[in-house]
Protein backbone atom coordinates (compact mmCIF):
# COMPACT_ATOMS: atom_id res chain seq x y z
CA UNK A 1 0.00 0.00 0.00
CA UNK A 2 3.03 2.54 0.74
CA UNK A 3 4.43 1.69 -2.38
CA UNK A 4 1.42 2.13 -4.64
CA UNK A 5 1.00 5.34 -2.56
CA UNK A 6 4.58 6.88 -2.74
CA UNK A 7 3.92 5.93 -6.58
CA UNK A 8 1.03 8.63 -7.14
CA UNK A 9 2.17 10.49 -4.99
CA UNK A 10 5.82 10.60 -6.71
CA UNK A 11 4.70 10.90 -10.03
CA UNK A 12 1.96 13.42 -9.80
CA UNK A 13 5.12 15.58 -8.25
CA UNK A 14 7.39 14.93 -11.00
CA UNK A 15 4.56 15.29 -13.71
CA UNK A 16 3.98 18.70 -12.20
CA UNK A 17 7.66 19.79 -12.30
CA UNK A 18 7.58 18.33 -15.94
CA UNK A 19 4.32 20.72 -16.96
CA UNK A 20 5.86 23.84 -14.88
CA UNK A 21 9.32 23.39 -16.74
CA UNK A 22 7.98 23.21 -20.28
CA UNK A 23 5.60 25.93 -20.02
CA UNK A 24 8.45 28.07 -18.74
CA UNK A 25 10.95 26.92 -21.54
CA UNK A 26 8.05 27.71 -24.17
CA UNK A 27 6.19 31.18 -22.80
CA UNK A 28 9.04 32.14 -20.27
CA UNK A 29 9.11 32.17 -16.42
CA UNK A 30 6.47 35.14 -16.29
CA UNK A 31 4.14 34.28 -18.62
CA UNK A 32 3.99 30.72 -16.69
CA UNK A 33 3.39 32.20 -13.56
CA UNK A 34 0.58 34.08 -14.47
CA UNK A 35 -1.13 31.70 -16.68
CA UNK A 36 -1.14 28.70 -13.90
CA UNK A 37 -2.08 31.62 -11.30
CA UNK A 38 -5.63 32.27 -13.59
CA UNK A 39 -6.05 28.75 -14.50
CA UNK A 40 -5.86 28.01 -10.69
CA UNK A 41 -8.26 30.64 -9.89
CA UNK A 42 -10.32 29.90 -13.10
CA UNK A 43 -11.09 26.44 -11.60
CA UNK A 44 -11.45 27.30 -8.14
CA UNK A 45 -14.55 29.85 -9.34
CA UNK A 46 -16.11 26.88 -11.18
CA UNK A 47 -16.37 24.49 -8.45
CA UNK A 48 -17.70 27.30 -6.26
CA UNK A 49 -20.75 27.84 -9.08
CA UNK A 50 -20.58 24.00 -9.03
CA UNK A 51 -20.76 23.52 -4.98
CA UNK A 52 -21.91 26.33 -3.34
CA UNK A 53 -22.25 25.22 -0.19
CA UNK A 54 -18.48 24.67 -0.13
CA UNK A 55 -18.22 28.70 -0.12
CA UNK A 56 -19.41 29.01 3.18
CA UNK A 57 -17.14 26.02 4.86
CA UNK A 58 -14.13 28.18 6.76
CA UNK A 59 -13.20 24.98 8.88
CA UNK A 60 -13.30 21.13 9.20
CA UNK A 61 -14.65 20.47 12.32
CA UNK A 62 -14.68 16.67 13.87
CA UNK A 63 -17.99 14.86 13.51
CA UNK A 64 -18.67 13.99 17.05
CA UNK A 65 -17.95 17.63 18.27
CA UNK A 66 -21.08 19.64 20.44
CA UNK A 67 -22.61 22.48 18.37
CA UNK A 68 -21.53 26.13 20.47
CA UNK A 69 -24.84 28.55 20.89
CA UNK A 70 -24.01 31.54 19.19
CA UNK A 71 -23.22 34.27 21.74
CA UNK A 72 -24.88 37.69 21.39
CA UNK A 73 -23.95 41.62 21.59
CA UNK A 74 -26.45 43.61 22.41
CA UNK A 75 -26.81 47.32 22.13
CA UNK A 76 -29.36 49.53 24.55
CA UNK A 77 -29.60 53.48 23.19
CA UNK A 78 -31.32 55.60 25.98
CA UNK A 79 -29.35 53.16 28.75
CA UNK A 80 -28.65 55.73 31.41
CA UNK A 81 -32.71 56.04 31.58
CA UNK A 82 -35.01 54.60 33.82
CA UNK A 83 -36.16 51.42 31.62
CA UNK A 84 -32.63 51.56 29.87
CA UNK A 85 -30.52 50.76 33.55
CA UNK A 86 -33.20 48.22 34.35
CA UNK A 87 -33.21 46.33 30.77
CA UNK A 88 -29.16 46.51 31.52
CA UNK A 89 -29.04 44.68 35.36
CA UNK A 90 -31.84 42.13 34.00
CA UNK A 91 -29.44 40.92 31.24
CA UNK A 92 -26.37 41.86 33.09
CA UNK A 93 -27.87 38.99 35.25
CA UNK A 94 -29.67 36.86 33.01
CA UNK A 95 -26.35 37.21 31.22
CA UNK A 96 -28.58 35.89 27.87
CA UNK A 97 -31.67 36.64 25.62
CA UNK A 98 -33.72 33.84 24.76
CA UNK A 99 -31.46 30.69 24.46
CA UNK A 100 -28.44 32.52 23.38
CA UNK A 101 -25.28 33.70 26.11
CA UNK A 102 -25.00 37.50 25.82
CA UNK A 103 -21.01 38.34 25.43
CA UNK A 104 -21.34 42.01 24.82
CA UNK A 105 -23.36 45.11 26.21
CA UNK A 106 -22.43 48.48 24.34
CA UNK A 107 -24.57 51.26 26.04
CA UNK A 108 -25.05 54.75 24.52
CA UNK A 109 -26.84 58.11 25.86
CA UNK A 110 -26.73 61.51 25.44
CA UNK A 111 -24.49 60.77 29.27
CA UNK A 112 -22.57 57.93 29.83
CA UNK A 113 -24.49 55.33 31.38
CA UNK A 114 -23.44 53.47 34.59
CA UNK A 115 -21.64 50.17 33.92
CA UNK A 116 -23.88 46.67 35.26
CA UNK A 117 -22.23 45.12 38.14
CA UNK A 118 -21.38 41.94 37.98
CA UNK A 119 -20.66 41.47 34.51
CA UNK A 120 -17.78 40.25 34.07
CA UNK A 121 -18.37 40.24 29.87
CA UNK A 122 -16.91 42.52 27.64
CA UNK A 123 -19.21 45.78 27.91
CA UNK A 124 -18.34 49.51 26.47
CA UNK A 125 -20.12 52.36 27.47
CA UNK A 126 -20.19 56.08 26.39
CA UNK A 127 -22.02 59.46 26.00
CA UNK A 128 -23.56 59.29 21.99
CA UNK A 129 -26.06 62.01 20.58
CA UNK A 130 -27.79 59.69 17.28
CA UNK A 131 -28.69 63.01 15.61
CA UNK A 132 -24.98 64.31 15.07
CA UNK A 133 -23.48 63.25 11.53
CA UNK A 134 -21.31 60.02 12.43
CA UNK A 135 -22.64 59.32 15.53
CA UNK A 136 -25.15 56.14 14.56
CA UNK A 137 -22.78 54.42 12.41
CA UNK A 138 -20.04 54.37 15.47
CA UNK A 139 -22.47 52.86 17.26
CA UNK A 140 -23.51 49.77 15.36
CA UNK A 141 -19.88 49.39 13.80
CA UNK A 142 -19.33 45.90 15.36
CA UNK A 143 -22.95 44.73 14.35
CA UNK A 144 -24.96 44.22 17.34
CA UNK A 145 -27.23 41.19 17.02
CA UNK A 146 -29.78 42.88 18.80
CA UNK A 147 -30.16 46.63 19.08
CA UNK A 148 -32.81 48.47 21.93
CA UNK A 149 -33.62 52.27 20.86
CA UNK A 150 -34.98 53.41 23.76
CA UNK A 151 -33.16 56.88 23.61
CA UNK A 152 -35.80 59.70 23.49
CA UNK A 153 -36.84 63.24 24.90
CA UNK A 154 -39.74 62.57 27.20
CA UNK A 155 -43.57 64.25 26.77
CA UNK A 156 -43.29 67.23 28.38
CA UNK A 157 -39.57 68.17 27.06
CA UNK A 158 -40.77 67.65 23.39
CA UNK A 159 -43.85 70.24 23.69
CA UNK A 160 -41.84 72.58 25.19
CA UNK A 161 -38.89 72.37 23.60
CA UNK A 162 -39.76 72.00 19.53
CA UNK A 163 -36.26 71.57 17.93
CA UNK A 164 -34.68 68.95 20.59
CA UNK A 165 -37.85 67.08 20.45
CA UNK A 166 -37.93 66.30 16.84
CA UNK A 167 -33.70 66.16 16.82
CA UNK A 168 -33.89 63.74 19.46
CA UNK A 169 -36.69 61.99 18.58
CA UNK A 170 -36.90 61.82 15.16
CA UNK A 171 -33.87 62.30 13.44
CA UNK A 172 -31.69 60.63 15.79
CA UNK A 173 -34.17 57.24 15.26
CA UNK A 174 -33.89 58.04 11.35
CA UNK A 175 -29.55 57.69 11.60
CA UNK A 176 -29.91 54.52 13.39
CA UNK A 177 -32.52 53.16 10.99
CA UNK A 178 -30.31 54.06 7.86
CA UNK A 179 -26.93 53.22 9.27
CA UNK A 180 -28.25 49.55 9.53
CA UNK A 181 -29.53 49.64 5.99
CA UNK A 182 -26.37 50.76 4.61
CA UNK A 183 -24.34 47.91 6.00
CA UNK A 184 -24.12 45.17 3.70
CA UNK A 185 -25.45 41.54 5.02
CA UNK A 186 -26.97 42.90 8.58
CA UNK A 187 -30.34 42.56 9.33
CA UNK A 188 -30.45 43.26 13.41
CA UNK A 189 -33.33 42.64 15.39
CA UNK A 190 -34.70 46.17 16.19
CA UNK A 191 -36.86 46.93 19.28
CA UNK A 192 -38.35 50.24 19.49
CA UNK A 193 -40.23 51.63 22.50
CA UNK A 194 -42.80 53.74 21.18
CA UNK A 195 -45.91 55.31 23.14
CA UNK A 196 -49.51 55.28 23.41
CA UNK A 197 -49.52 58.80 22.50
CA UNK A 198 -49.45 57.75 19.07
CA UNK A 199 -53.23 57.79 19.39
CA UNK A 200 -55.00 60.96 19.24
CA UNK A 201 -58.58 62.26 20.05
CA UNK A 202 -61.53 61.16 19.09
CA UNK A 203 -61.24 58.04 20.99
CA UNK A 204 -63.41 54.95 20.41
CA UNK A 205 -64.15 53.54 24.07
CA UNK A 206 -61.44 50.50 23.60
CA UNK A 207 -58.49 51.36 21.08
CA UNK A 208 -57.03 48.88 18.88
CA UNK A 209 -53.59 48.25 17.30
CA UNK A 210 -54.82 48.95 13.37
CA UNK A 211 -56.65 52.81 15.27
CA UNK A 212 -55.40 55.30 13.26
CA UNK A 213 -52.76 57.59 13.95
CA UNK A 214 -53.57 61.04 14.52
CA UNK A 215 -51.34 62.17 17.77
CA UNK A 216 -51.93 65.57 19.04
CA UNK A 217 -48.73 66.04 20.96
CA UNK A 218 -45.22 66.78 19.13
CA UNK A 219 -44.31 63.93 21.21
CA UNK A 220 -47.16 61.38 19.98
CA UNK A 221 -45.89 62.79 16.64
CA UNK A 222 -42.47 62.14 16.81
CA UNK A 223 -43.22 58.37 17.86
CA UNK A 224 -46.05 57.84 14.99
CA UNK A 225 -43.50 59.11 12.11
CA UNK A 226 -40.67 56.55 13.63
CA UNK A 227 -43.03 53.70 13.99
CA UNK A 228 -43.87 54.09 10.34
CA UNK A 229 -40.33 53.95 8.94
CA UNK A 230 -39.62 51.14 11.14
CA UNK A 231 -42.57 49.39 9.82
CA UNK A 232 -41.03 50.11 6.14
CA UNK A 233 -37.29 49.32 6.98
CA UNK A 234 -38.69 46.12 8.11
CA UNK A 235 -41.03 45.24 5.22
CA UNK A 236 -37.95 46.10 2.94
CA UNK A 237 -35.95 43.71 4.12
CA UNK A 238 -33.71 46.09 6.07
CA UNK A 239 -34.04 44.34 9.60
CA UNK A 240 -36.71 43.18 11.65
CA UNK A 241 -38.55 45.27 13.90
CA UNK A 242 -40.65 45.53 16.60
CA UNK A 243 -42.54 49.01 18.09
CA UNK A 244 -43.42 48.23 21.47
CA UNK A 245 -46.40 50.92 22.26
CA UNK A 246 -46.01 51.44 26.32
CA UNK A 247 -48.37 52.22 28.50
CA UNK A 248 -47.15 55.14 31.12
CA UNK A 249 -44.99 53.39 32.79
CA UNK A 250 -45.72 53.48 36.81
CA UNK A 251 -44.51 53.90 39.45
CA UNK A 252 -41.17 55.80 38.05
CA UNK A 253 -38.14 55.12 40.60
CA UNK A 254 -35.67 58.27 41.24
CA UNK A 255 -36.58 62.15 40.90
CA UNK A 256 -38.97 63.26 38.66
CA UNK A 257 -38.55 63.66 34.87
CA UNK A 258 -39.85 66.56 32.30
CA UNK A 259 -42.36 63.57 31.01
CA UNK A 260 -46.27 65.52 31.60
CA UNK A 261 -47.46 61.86 32.64
CA UNK A 262 -44.63 62.01 35.75
CA UNK A 263 -47.54 62.82 38.25
CA UNK A 264 -48.78 59.20 37.87
CA UNK A 265 -45.79 58.25 39.40
CA UNK A 266 -45.16 61.22 41.86
CA UNK A 267 -48.76 60.64 43.41
CA UNK A 268 -47.28 57.36 44.98
CA UNK A 269 -43.31 57.71 45.01
CA UNK A 270 -43.40 60.42 47.02
CA UNK A 271 -46.09 59.96 49.61
CA UNK A 272 -44.39 56.12 49.81
CA UNK A 273 -40.82 57.69 50.46
CA UNK A 274 -42.39 60.65 53.09
CA UNK A 275 -42.94 62.93 51.15
CA UNK A 276 -45.37 65.42 49.39
CA UNK A 277 -46.65 65.32 45.59
CA UNK A 278 -48.57 67.92 43.76
CA UNK A 279 -51.11 66.36 41.59
CA UNK A 280 -52.37 68.57 38.36
CA UNK A 281 -55.07 67.15 36.99
CA UNK A 282 -58.40 65.94 38.33
CA UNK A 283 -59.31 62.71 39.96
CA UNK A 284 -61.64 61.13 37.54
CA UNK A 285 -58.69 61.82 34.54
CA UNK A 286 -57.78 57.43 33.65
CA UNK A 287 -54.77 56.21 31.99
CA UNK A 288 -53.09 53.25 30.76
CA UNK A 289 -50.20 51.90 33.56
CA UNK A 290 -47.85 49.08 33.62
CA UNK A 291 -44.54 49.00 35.98
CA UNK A 292 -41.02 49.14 35.11
CA UNK A 293 -40.94 45.38 35.82
CA UNK A 294 -43.44 45.09 33.11
CA UNK A 295 -41.74 47.41 30.74
CA UNK A 296 -38.64 45.69 30.50
CA UNK A 297 -40.94 42.38 30.13
CA UNK A 298 -41.94 43.59 27.27
CA UNK A 299 -39.07 44.17 25.57
CA UNK A 300 -37.18 41.16 26.02
CA UNK A 301 -40.30 38.86 25.28
CA UNK A 302 -40.16 41.51 22.34
CA UNK A 303 -36.89 39.96 20.46
CA UNK A 304 -38.14 36.36 20.54
CA UNK A 305 -41.41 37.09 17.87
CA UNK A 306 -40.13 36.04 14.74
CA UNK A 307 -42.20 38.01 11.62
CA UNK A 308 -44.32 35.31 10.46
CA UNK A 309 -45.88 35.30 14.03
CA UNK A 310 -45.94 39.17 13.87
CA UNK A 311 -46.81 39.80 10.13
CA UNK A 312 -47.24 43.26 8.92
CA UNK A 313 -48.51 44.77 12.26
CA UNK A 314 -45.17 45.12 13.79
CA UNK A 315 -45.99 47.84 16.16
CA UNK A 316 -48.19 46.69 18.90
CA UNK A 317 -49.92 48.27 22.01
CA UNK A 318 -48.57 46.53 25.55
CA UNK A 319 -51.12 44.97 28.07
CA UNK A 320 -51.89 47.93 31.07
CA UNK A 321 -53.96 48.63 33.76
CA UNK A 322 -56.84 50.86 33.10
CA UNK A 323 -57.25 53.14 36.10
CA UNK A 324 -58.59 56.46 37.16
CA UNK A 325 -56.38 58.80 39.40
CA UNK A 326 -58.49 58.39 42.19
CA UNK A 327 -58.94 54.63 41.90
CA UNK A 328 -54.81 54.83 41.93
CA UNK A 329 -55.14 56.60 44.99
CA UNK A 330 -57.76 53.99 45.94
CA UNK A 331 -55.18 51.64 45.91
CA UNK A 332 -52.40 53.85 47.75
CA UNK A 333 -54.58 53.66 50.61
CA UNK A 334 -55.36 50.29 50.98
CA UNK A 335 -51.72 49.15 50.98
CA UNK A 336 -50.35 52.35 53.08
CA UNK A 337 -53.19 54.05 54.61
CA UNK A 338 -54.46 57.41 55.07
CA UNK A 339 -51.44 59.16 56.20
CA UNK A 340 -49.10 58.42 52.91
CA UNK A 341 -52.56 59.51 50.44
CA UNK A 342 -52.62 62.89 52.94
CA UNK A 343 -49.37 64.05 51.58
CA UNK A 344 -51.01 64.21 47.61
CA UNK A 345 -51.57 68.24 47.17
CA UNK A 346 -53.69 69.29 44.46
CA UNK A 347 -52.28 71.92 41.80
CA UNK A 348 -54.32 72.27 38.71
CA UNK A 349 -51.42 72.72 35.78
CA UNK A 350 -53.33 73.86 32.58
CA UNK A 351 -50.64 72.60 30.40
CA UNK A 352 -50.80 69.23 31.89
CA UNK A 353 -54.45 68.78 31.59
CA UNK A 354 -54.38 70.09 28.04
CA UNK A 355 -51.55 67.43 27.45
CA UNK A 356 -53.44 64.83 29.55
CA UNK A 357 -56.60 65.20 27.69
CA UNK A 358 -55.50 64.50 24.28
CA UNK A 359 -53.91 60.75 25.69
CA UNK A 360 -55.92 57.84 25.08
CA UNK A 361 -57.63 55.78 28.34
CA UNK A 362 -58.33 52.44 27.13
CA UNK A 363 -57.01 49.99 24.79
CA UNK A 364 -57.49 46.51 23.43
CA UNK A 365 -54.61 44.53 23.74
CA UNK A 366 -55.45 41.04 23.14
CA UNK A 367 -53.25 40.83 19.86
CA UNK A 368 -50.33 41.18 22.69
CA UNK A 369 -51.35 39.27 25.14
CA UNK A 370 -52.28 36.53 22.12
CA UNK A 371 -48.31 36.81 21.57
CA UNK A 372 -47.38 36.32 24.83
CA UNK A 373 -46.80 39.98 26.80
CA UNK A 374 -47.76 39.82 30.56
CA UNK A 375 -48.68 42.84 32.88
CA UNK A 376 -49.93 42.60 36.37
CA UNK A 377 -53.78 42.87 36.90
CA UNK A 378 -54.54 45.75 39.11
CA UNK A 379 -53.05 48.84 40.17
CA UNK A 380 -52.22 47.33 44.06
CA UNK A 381 -49.80 44.83 41.98
CA UNK A 382 -48.17 47.87 40.42
CA UNK A 383 -47.59 49.88 43.97
CA UNK A 384 -46.36 46.53 45.46
CA UNK A 385 -43.92 46.20 42.38
CA UNK A 386 -42.59 49.68 42.70
CA UNK A 387 -42.19 48.55 47.09
CA UNK A 388 -40.29 45.75 46.58
CA UNK A 389 -38.18 46.49 43.77
CA UNK A 390 -37.18 50.43 44.78
CA UNK A 391 -38.29 50.50 48.67
CA UNK A 392 -36.92 46.85 49.73
CA UNK A 393 -40.28 46.51 50.85
CA UNK A 394 -40.71 49.21 53.97
CA UNK A 395 -42.84 52.39 53.64
CA UNK A 396 -41.88 55.82 55.31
Amino acid sequence: MSAINYLFLGSSNTLGEFRADVNADWFGAVASALSGGIGSLLIAGVWMLIFPDLRRIDRFDPADRKPVEASMHVLITGAAGMIGRKLTTRLAIDRALGNQPIDKLTLIDLCVPERPPGFSNHVKIRAVDLSVPGAAEKAVAERPDVIFHLAGVVSGEAETDFEKGYRVNLDGTRALLETVRAIVDYKPKFVFTSSIAVFGAPFPETIRDDFHLTPLTSYGTQKAMSELMLADYTRRGFLEGVGVRLPTICVRPGKPNKAASGFFSGIIREPLAGQEATLPVADSVMHWHASPRAAVGFLIHATGLSRAQLGDGINLTMPGVCCTVGEQIAALKRIAGDKVVARIRREPNALVERIVAGWPRRFDASRALALGFTVEASFDEIIRAHIEDELDGKIV
